[in-house]
């Protein structure tokens, strides 16, 4: 019967596998890189999301484990994003600061290898992207709890950016603190929205406790890094870039709650396979106008997956409309329905085709 192999033998292969592991990654980047001149010489996109997901599909749907596929995916996240950098350097304006839950979901769509730049506002984000200082940006537009990020719709009337990716980032918030010990919380830090996605769990664990709204989550977390009193409603990355301990993770009192983030650039984005597209669009006052813009999707099956309406501030009482549908702009269906859309419309703008998020 054959022996066991011993503790030393066993990580004298785990050695052997990472040098392999090592010398195949050098040998990707040599690729990445022969990619990278192809793409200057021919003037192609660097980044192409469709590219991403399909690496993703094929390496998750061929795994045989016992790996997992979560941990794989970030891997190669990372392995990406390296590449990325290799081709071209990455710069990415995410609506800031850092250690929020955008910082987050940019974090996720690009990996650690991007120049992830944070902006003061939402409009600062579009401008970046729009006068080139950053290649893509990445801002919210929908919490499943709170519902539609309101200054981002609106800064697509005035935009030409488009839509080129979609993160949906499951969101947990943690009560952070100095000491950890929540007998010591006076006062609770934090932005209104994430206050508000934890409401019941801070009426049952702190009811006399005054809850304080600030601008951002991460800054919640510094003006706490500072005040042995307080807590901040913040991420679990919060915790370890502003040295703040967990008192209570996961407190907010919605399960399954998300945030939708959209990450723009100044191209269309190609088809995918999967993909969603957004549009936004005015109509003529007239009765029956509702069923009228629907229909060119109903009658062609095509899956309306969100509508939204928006007041227009130039006109009392008049709407502008926001719609996601499943497919993209190319496909004859979809294209067909967006043109006779048009007819019912004062206008019609494509927002973005971009893969749908897992």
């Amino acid at each position: 019967m054959r022996n066991k192999k011993t503790l030393s033998e066993l990580r004298q292969e785990i050695d052997a596998i990472d040098d392999r592991l090592m010398d195949l990654l050098n040998q990707r980047a040599t690729l990445v890189v022969e990619v990278g001149r192809l793409k200057a010489g021919e003037k192609r996109d660097f980044h192409v999301p469709s590219r991403e997901r399909e690496i993703y599909e094929r390496l998750l749907s061929h795994n045989p484990g016992p790996f997992p596929n979560e941990a794989l995916r970030s891997v190669f996240r990372e392995i990406i994003s390296a590449s990325l950098a290799l081709e071209a350097p990455m710069k990415v304006a995410f609506f800031g600061p850092k250690a929020t839950f955008t910082h987050q979901a940019a974090q996720q769509q690009f990996g650690l290898s991007a120049e992830l730049v944070p902006q003061k506002s939402i409009p600062a984000v579009f401008e970046e992207v729009e006068k080139g200082r950053a290649q893509y940006g990445v801002v919210p537009v929908e919490n499943s709890t709170e519902g539609m990020v309101s200054h981002t719709l609106d800064m697509f009337m005035e935009s030409g950016l488009k839509i080129n990716a979609e993160v949906m980032l499951e969101i947990h918030h943690y009560l952070l603190s100095r000491t950890g010990r929540l007998e010591d919380v006076k006062k609770v830090y934090s932005h209104p929205q994430a206050i508000a996605q934890c409401r019941e769990w801070l009426a049952d664990n702190l009811p006399n406790v005054p809850a304080v709204d600030v601008a951002s989550t991460a800054v919640a977390a510094q003006i706490v890094s500072e005040d042995y009193t307080a807590a901040a409603i913040a991420s679990e990355l919060a915790a370890s870039m502003y040295d703040l301990k967990v008192v209570r993770e996961r407190i907010e009192d919605q399960v399954n709650n998300f945030t939708r983030f959209l990450v723009i650039g100044k191209k269309l984005a190609d088809k995918s396979g999967d993909d969603r597209t957004s549009l936004m669009f005015s109509v003529k006052d007239e009765v029956g106008i509702l069923y009228r813009m629907l229909e060119p999707f109903a009658k062609r099956g095509i899956n309306l997956s969100k509508i939204e309406s928006r007041p227009l501030k130039k006109k009392a009482w008049e709407y502008i409309f926001f719609l996601d549908l499943v497919g993209h702009v190319s496909d004859p269906e979809v294209a067909d329905a967006v043109q006779e859309l048009k007819e019912c419309c004062q206008f019609v703008k494509v927002l973005g085709s971009y893969p749908r998020a897992k």
